[in-house]
């Protein structure tokens, strides 16, 4: 959070901070998406902070691709997937690709909005168990 949101230009990478250290060779393939990595840890951070601050970067009109990438499994990071859906609503995002990615594997696997909107409807998931 101690960058200042004119530093980011083009792609940015939106990381939960212990991803480097729980999954290097995956943090290097996420260094192939930009070299412009933003940190963040949301068992230090309250999401909405986090979510201001990205809506700041992006209100400046240099960041082109935003990707959100984090370990998979953990309550903290997922909320970081949440700032996609808050920035959607608050602003319009249609010059920006988004993108959100979890590791699995040392390997990214992208994640589509409409599962991380499901991810926080419980009763929808049921739902679906129910069916299957």
């Amino acid at each position: 959070m101690s960058s200042n949101l004119y530093e980011f230009k083009g792609d940015v990478v939106v990381c939960g901070s212990c991803l480097p250290y729980i999954h290097e060779e995956a943090f290097e393939k996420v260094k192939q998406l930009s070299k412009n990595i933003f940190f963040v840890c949301l068992e230090e951070i309250h999401m909405n902070m986090v979510a201001h601050k990205i809506a700041s970067i992006l209100r400046t009109g240099n960041v082109k691709r935003l990707f959100f990438v984090t370990v998979d499994r953990s309550p903290h990071c997922v909320q970081l997937h949440y700032i996609r859906l808050e920035l959607a609503k608050i602003m319009n995002l249609e010059n920006v690709v988004l993108k959100n990615y979890v590791v699995k594997d040392e390997n990214l696997v992208e994640i589509p909005p409409e599962v991380i909107s499901l991810s926080k409807n419980l009763h929808k998931i049921k739902e679906l168990r129910s069916k299957s």
